[in-house]
C-alpha cells in the first residue's frame, strides 16, 4: 500500500481572541437583513397615513435585505471578531436611532427628515423645543421600546451571530450575488412603479413610505453628490406661445369695469368706453435670455416666456403710497375665529377682502415652507440643501416685499418672537431684505415662557414704526413671524393655552383638552390683533395701512398620529383627512379701514398667490409671469378654459399620492385620481391631462428658480 504522509484537517477560523462560540452560518447571514426589514416594517406599522400593505412593501422587503447582506457581507469579511461584534452593535444602534428620530418627526412634524434637515435643525429642536421633544418622545415610548429589541439580541448573542467560522467562499459570491439581485429587483420595481417619488419628485418625507430609510438615505446621498434626476423640461412650454402684452395701461383691452351711472339721471350722456386694462409685465427679452443660455436656464427663459400674464384690473393700485403690515400666523385656523371670543380677528376676516375660497397646503416643511410661500409667491421645493429656505439664502429675490418696498424708501422691519437663528431665519429674511430681528438679536420679551406671547411682540414693536410714520411720513412694510399658536396643544406645557385657559374652556366647555388648548393660545393672537388695530386707529392711519395675515400651516398637531385620534376634525365640525383639499382650507385677512364695504372673493386662491396680488394692490412694478402664483384680482381667463394665467391652487404631494388642485372650474384629487367640476362647468377632454401638466411645470420650475438662482439670470 502506497505511503500517504498525515495532513490534519484545516479548520478555518477568524481571529477570535478567545472566542468560544462557532456560531449558526445562516443566522450570521441573515440577522442583519431580518433587522433592517423590521425596523422598516416597525416603521411602517406605526406610521397612520400609510397603508401597511401594497407595492411599497415588496419594495422596501427587496431594498433592506440588499442593505442587510451588505452589512453582513463587510462584517464576515472583517478578520478579528471582536471588531465584527463591535461594528455590527454600532450599525444596530445608529439605526434604531435613525427611525426613533423618524417615528418622532413623523409624530411632531407629520413629515419624515432627511439626513441633511437633521443635522441643519437638530441643534435648534433640542435646544429651543426640550420640553416639546420630551412629550414627544413619551408618546412614541412604545415605539423606541420595540426598536431596542433587535440591539438587544444582538448584545445577547454577538457571540453566535458573529462567529469563528469564516463563510465559505461559495456562500459569500452567493450573498454578493443575491444582495445585488435584490438591489435591483428593488430598483426596477421602484422605476416601474413610482418612478416620480424615486427619481425627479424626491423627497425623504415621500420617499420613506414608498422604499423605506434605508434606500431613502442612500437617495439623498447620492442625489447630494451628483444632483437630483431631471425631469423631461420640454412638456412644460406652452403651446402655441402667446405675444407678450404689452404693458402699457392703454395696451390691449381686458376685463372692464363699469364706470356707473351718470350723477344726474336726467342728463343723456355718452358712454365711455370700458376702462382698458395693461398687464403686470416687464420689459424682459426672454427670447433673448434663451438664445444665449444653455440647459435648464434656457428652457427656464423658454418656459417663462411663454406663459400669460396676469391682467391689471379695478384694483391695482388700490393702496400705492400706503403701508402694509403682514403676518405669518403659526398654525392658524378659521376655525378659531368666532364673533365672541375673538371679536377682533372676526372683524379682519369679515370686513376687507373676504376670501372664501383661499387654502393652505401642507408643504411638507412645518413652518418654513409655509413662510416661504406667503413672502415669495414660490412653491416652495426640498433642494439638494434641505428645505427650501436653506437653498435660497444669499440668492437674488427681487419680487419679496421688502426688496420691493425698500426701493421706494419704505422701511422694513421684521420680528419673530422666538429665537432668531431658528430655520436660519436670520440669513433667508436678510436675503429677502427684510431688517429682521427675533430673541437673542434685537426684540426682548418681558416674559420667557414657551412659546413667547404675540401680544407681547406687538407691544414691544408696533410704536416704532407707527410713530415714525405719524412724525415723519415715512412709510412702512413691517413682517411677523407669530410663535403663540404652535404645538403642543396641551395646558401643561403650552404657556399661552395655559395663560388662556379659563376663557377657552368658558366657551367650549365640552372640548377635548387639545381642542381648548388650541383654542386658548390662539387667543394670544387675538389679543396682539386687538392691539395692532386699536394701535393704528388711535394714531390716525387705520385707512393708510393693510394688515394682512395668513398662516403657515393648518394647525398639523392636533392630529395625533400616536394615538389615531384627530382632534382637528372635532375642531371644524366635519371629517376628512390629510389626503383631501378641503383639510386646507383656510383663511386670508387683507383689512383696512380704507375699504367700505366687505369685497366678497369666491376666486380659489392659496398662499403663493398672496405677493403677486399685494404686489398689484400697492402698484409695485413686478412680472406676474415669475411667480408660482398669480394675483387674485386678474380675470382674463374663462372659468371652463384651461389657461397658464387661471386660478390655480397647487397642493403639495406630501403622501406620494401626487399633486392635488383646484381652479375655477373644479377641483381635481389625486388620492383618488377624480376631478369634479364646478356646478354648470362643462370642461374639455384633455383638460385635466394639460392642468396636470401645467402644475408640474410650475413644482418643476419654482425649484429650479431656488436652485438656479434664477431671478440673478435675468436681472443680473
Amino acid at each position: 500500500m502506497a505511503y500517504r504522509p498525515y495532513r490534519p484537517t484545516r479548520v478555518r477560523r477568524r481571529s477570535s481572541r478567545g472566542r468560544r462560540f462557532a456560531g449558526s452560518p445562516l443566522l450570521s447571514i441573515l440577522f442583519f437583513p431580518a433587522v433592517i426589514l423590521y425596523h422598516e416594517l416597525l416603521l411602517r406599522l406605526f406610521d397612520g397615513d400609510s397603508p401597511f400593505f401594497g407595492l411599497a412593501l415588496i419594495r422596501i422587503f427587496f431594498f433592506s435585505l440588499a442593505a442587510g447582506l451588505l452589512i453582513s457581507l463587510i462584517v464576515e469579511l472583517i478578520p478579528i471578531c471582536t471588531v465584527g461584534r463591535v461594528i455590527g452593535i454600532v450599525l444596530i444602534a445608529i439605526g434604531t436611532v435613525l427611525v426613533c428620530i423618524e417615528r418622532g418627526c413623523r409624530s411632531m412634524f407629520h413629515v419624515y427628515y432627511g439626513l441633511t434637515t437633521m443635522g441643519s435643525m437638530g441643534g435648534d429642536v433640542v435646544g429651543d423645543f426640550a420640553g416639546t421633544v420630551f412629550s414627544v418622545f413619551l408618546g412614541i415610548l412604545p415605539f423606541v421600546i420595540l426598536s431596542l429589541i433587535p440591539l438587544v439580541i444582538f448584545v445577547l448573542l454577538r457571540d453566535v451571530i458573529v462567529n469563528d467560522r469564516e463563510q465559505e467562499l461559495s456562500v459569500r459570491v452567493m450573498m454578493a450575488v443575491a444582495l445585488v439581485a435584490c438591489q435591483l429587483l428593488g430598483f426596477l420595481l421602484s422605476f416601474l412603479t413610482a418612478r416620480a417619488v424615486y427619481t425627479y419628485d424626491f423627497t425623504v418625507s415621500n420617499a420613506i413610505p414608498e422604499f423605506g430609510v434605508v434606500s431613502t438615505f442612500r437617495l439623498e446621498l447620492e442625489y447630494k453628490l451628483f444632483g437630483t434626476p431631471q425631469r423631461d423640461l420640454s412638456g412644460f412650454k406652452e403651446d402655441p406661445t402667446p405675444t407678450p402684452p404689452s404693458s402699457d395701461p392703454s395696451g390691449d383691452p381686458g376685463a372692464s369695469q363699469d364706470p356707473g351711472p351718470s350723477e344726474d339721471p336726467a342728463v343723456t350722456a355718452t358712454p365711455e368706453p370700458p376702462k382698458e386694462y395693461g398687464y403686470n409685465v416687464m420689459d424682459i427679452d426672454f427670447e433673448a435670455l434663451a438664445a444665449n443660455s444653455s440647459g435648464n436656464l434656457k428652457s427656464m427663459h423658454e418656459y417663462f416666456g411663454s406663459l400669460t400674464p396676469s391682467q391689471q384690473n379695478q384694483y391695482t393700485g388700490m393702496f400705492k403710497d400706503k403701508n402694509l403690515i403682514f403676518i405669518t400666523a403659526e398654525a392658524f385656523s378659521p376655525y378659531v375665529i368666532s364673533e365672541e371670543l375673538t371679536p377682533t380677528l372676526y372683524k379682519l376676516s369679515h370686513e376687507g377682502f373676504v376670501f372664501n375660497n383661499y387654502y393652505q397646503p401642507d408643504w411638507t416643511m412645518s413652518t418654513c415652507g409655509g413662510e416661504f410661500a406667503n413672502t415669495t409667491g414660490i412653491i416652495p421645493n426640498w433642494v439638494p440643501e434641505g428645505i427650501v429656505t436653506n437653498g435660497i439664502v444669499g440668492h437674488s429675490m427681487p419680487f419679496t416685499l421688502a426688496h420691493q418696498f425698500s426701493a421706494l424708501g419704505y422701511s422694513v422691519p421684521a420680528w419673530h418672537n422666538h429665537t432668531y437663528t431658528y430655520y436660519n431665519r436670520d440669513k433667508y429674511l436678510a436675503t429677502f431684505g427684510y431688517d429682521y430681528h427675533g430673541i437673542g438679536n434685537g426684540l426682548e420679551l418681558p416674559s420667557n415662557a414657551w412659546p413667547r406671547s404675540d401680544l407681547e411682540m406687538m407691544e414691544a414693536t408696533v410704536d416704532s414704526y407707527i410713530q415714525d410714520y405719524v412724525n415723519s411720513g415715512k412709510n412702512f412694510h413691517a413682517y411677523y413671524m407669530s410663535v403663540s399658536g404652535h404645538a403642543l396643544y396641551n395646558f401643561g406645557g403650552q404657556a399661552m393655552a395655559k395663560k388662556n385657559k379659563e376663557a377657552a374652556q368658558a366657551a367650549y366647555p365640552n372640548a377635548s383638552e387639545p381642542v381648548q388648548a388650541y383654542i386658548a393660545c390662539n387667543l394670544e393672537l387675538e389679543y396682539a390683533m386687538e392691539y395692532l388695530v386699536d394701535k393704528l386707529e388711535t394714531a390716525g392711519i387705520a385707512d393708510d395701512t393693510l394688515i394682512v395675515l395668513g398662516a403657515d400651516h393648518y394647525p398639523y398637531a392636533l392630529v395625533d398620529s400616536d394615538s389615531g385620534v384627530d382632534y382637528y376634525n372635532e375642531l371644524r365640525g366635519f371629517e376628512d383627512t390629510e389626503m383631501v383639499t378641503s383639510r386646507y382650507k383656510n383663511t386670508l385677512i387683507m383689512w383696512s379701514a380704507a375699504i367700505p364695504e366687505p369685497v366678497i372673493v369666491d376666486t380659489p386662491c392659496y398662499s403663493c398667490d398672496i405677493v403677486p396680488t399685494l404686489s398689484n394692490l400697492f402698484g409695485l412694478e413686478y412680472d406676474s409671469r415669475l411667480f408660482s402664483g398669480r394675483d387674485i384680482f386678474a380675470t382674463n381667463y374663462e372659468p371652463d378654459q384651461y389657461s397658464s394665467c387661471m386660478p390655480l391652487v397647487v397642493f403639495a404631494n406630501n403622501h406620494g399620492q401626487g399633486n392635488s388642485w383646484i381652479t375655477a372650474a373644479g377641483t381635481y384629487e389625486a388620492s383618488t385620481r377624480t376631478f369634479t367640476p364646478n356646478e354648470g362647468i362643462t370642461v374639455a377632454d384633455d383638460y385635466v391631462s394639460r392642468v396636470n401638466n401645467l402644475v408640474a411645470g410650475k413644482i418643476q420650475y419654482a425649484k429650479l428658480i431656488v436652485t438656479q438662482d434664477y431671478y440673478k439670470s435675468v436681472f443680473g
